[in-house]
């Protein structure tokens, strides 16, 4: 599945990261407050598709009927009954502490009531790292599976949150195994460090921190504009010579605006499928849009899966 064996793009990105994903063990999720048929679908489906194993979590009676409604099978799965949202994301976290889940997925309720529930300092599922979103993205005109950070949870993220929010990116591609050692470009608007551009002052001192050793497993430079970072040609004709330029696969911008705008452009002018998937909680948090495909929901919930593969293998064994 290394983004470097891809070709030129086919649809078939996320139909192997699917098929990646049903060759590792179920991944139990907890599924908070999926009330209606889209969310609540895609839970079936990705289960359907030998990906998680859910547990729903929301009102008993809603989700039922939800499912009665839109002929969804869910005959087979263990509902934990609440009254409204912000008790499905308290009872949904409260199930990740107890053990009953490796992923965490977002219903039909707003994201940040999921996330309050998530960030919160007491029972929530904060680790050292900040919490970033990334949006694994199947770009059809371009070669590499590209990742875009972070588009949905930092807004103006400072020098110490960007370091965390590239190397949760980078475990992520590693340990869900797209490859080895990525190629994580910086974006600003130029490629040239100017102190009228703070993105670039602080692109590059991430890129120095990387050599430092403060960001391991990838390969770094910026600050590059875009075309820089993903077109060899725009690279070549600006003299920029490295390992990342032209051929970037993870793309670090500078704030949550240029993100969201980026991975949208995406979306709707490149037709691009994006998955997306919180990293730096105690469990990979599978954040879906109403406007997702059914292909990105499953590949959203494909990706956490492989990666919950990843941690489950390197936990520290506990002697008897």
């Amino acid at each position: 599945m290394s983004a470097d064996a891809t070709q030129t793009q086919s649809p078939s990105k996320y139909d192997r990261l699917i098929t990646a994903a049903r060759a590792v063990p179920l991944a139990p999720t907890i599924v908070v407050h999926p009330c209606d048929e889209t969310s609540l679908r895609g839970a079936v489906e990705s289960a359907q598709a030998g990906i998680i194993r859910p547990i729903l979590v929301g009102p008993d009676t809603k989700i039922r009927d939800t499912a009665s409604r839109h002929s969804l099978d869910i005959g087979a799965f263990e509902i934990v009954d609440t009254r409204h949202s912000d008790e499905s994301a308290t009872r949904g976290v409260e199930l990740i502490h107890a053990g009953r889940g490796e992923l965490l997925m977002k219903g039909s309720l707003h994201t940040d009531e999921l996330m309050r529930a998530v960030t919160a300092k007491a029972g929530g599922l904060r680790t050292e790292r900040r919490i970033s979103h990334v949006f694994v993205m199947d770009v059809p005109a371009y070669a590499e599976t590209i990742f875009v950070t972070d588009a949905a949870i930092n807004i103006f993220p400072d020098l110490d949150a960007k370091r965390d929010i590239i190397q949760n990116a980078i475990d992520l591609y590693v340990q869900a195994g797209f490859g080895k050692s990525p190629r994580v470009a910086i974006l600003s608007a130029v490629e040239t460090v100017t102190s009228k551009i703070p993105s670039t002052i602080e692109a590059a001192a991430l890129c120095k921190m990387a050599d430092r050793g403060q960001i391991t497993g990838g390969v770094l430079d910026g600050p590059l504009a875009f075309d820089n970072a993903i077109d060899q040609e725009a690279a070549r004709i600006k003299g920029i010579k490295s390992e990342v330029a032209g051929r970037a696969q993870i793309l670090v911008v500078p704030d949550l605006e240029s993100g969201n705008m980026l991975a949208k452009n995406l979306a709707y002018f490149a037709k691009a499928d994006g998955a997306g998937i919180v990293l730096g909680a105690r469990v990979p948090v599978i954040l879906t849009s109403r406007a997702d495909s059914p292909r990105a929901r499953m590949a959203s919930c494909a990706v956490a899966a492989l990666y919950a593969n990843a941690r489950r293998q390197h936990a520290p064994t506990i002697a008897a």
